[in-house]
C-alpha cells in the first residue's frame, strides 16, 4: 500500500458517514478517525475485585489503676535491679540451696543477687550498687520480663 492508497483511504472516510476506519493490510495497521477527540483508551485488564473493607474499630489500652499504697512518690534512696533479659528468676544456685539475698542482707557492687534462666542458660545478676536489700520483688521459679524490677536496695 503506496502513499496514494492511504490518501485515498482518508479522502473515502471524510465523504462517508462514519467516525473511524481501521485497517489491516501486509502486517501494517491503519485507523483513520474524524473529529478531534481522541478515541477512549482500551479498557484496562480485568483486575480482582476489590471488597470494600468494614471500619475496623479501634482499640485504646489503658494502664490499670495502682493500688493507693503505690500511689506515692518513690523513695529516692531506693535503687531497683531489673532483669536484662526474658526468662525464669531463681533465688538460689541449687534447688534446695539457701538464696543469695534475703531482706536485710547488705549487698556490694558485683555481689551475685539471683539466678536468671533464659534458653537454658543459667545468667548470674550481680548488684551494682552497694545498700541493703529491703525486698525481693519476685517468686522463686517464676518468670520474667525484660526490665521487670527483681529487688529493692536502699542505697548506702
Amino acid at each position: 500500500m503506496g502513499l496514494e492508497d492511504i490518501k485515498a483511504l482518508i479522502g473515502l472516510v471524510a465523504r462517508e458517514p462514519i467516525d473511524e476506519f481501521e485497517m489491516e493490510t501486509g502486517g501494517v495497521k491503519f485507523r483513520i478517525r474524524k473529529g478531534g477527540a481522541p478515541a477512549p483508551a482500551p479498557p484496562p485488564p480485568a483486575s480482582v475485585p476489590v471488597m470494600p473493607l468494614a471500619a475496623m474499630p479501634t482499640h485504646t489500652l489503658v494502664a490499670p489503676a495502682q493500688p493507693a499504697a503505690e500511689d506515692k512518690p518513690e523513695d529516692p534512696g531506693i535503687h531497683y535491679i531489673t532483669s536484662p533479659i526474658v526468662g525464669t528468676y531463681y533465688r538460689s544456685p541449687t534447688p534446695n540451696g539457701p538464696s543469695y539475698v534475703q531482706p536485710g542482707d547488705y549487698v556490694k557492687p558485683g555481689q551475685t543477687l539471683c539466678i536468671v534462666e533464659a534458653m537454658k542458660l543459667m545468667n548470674e545478676i550481680e548488684c551494682d550498687v552497694a545498700g541493703e536489700v529491703v525486698a525481693v520483688l519476685v517468686e522463686n521459679g517464676q518468670p520474667v520480663e525484660y526490665g521487670e524490677r527483681l529487688f529493692a536496695v536502699r542505697v548506702r
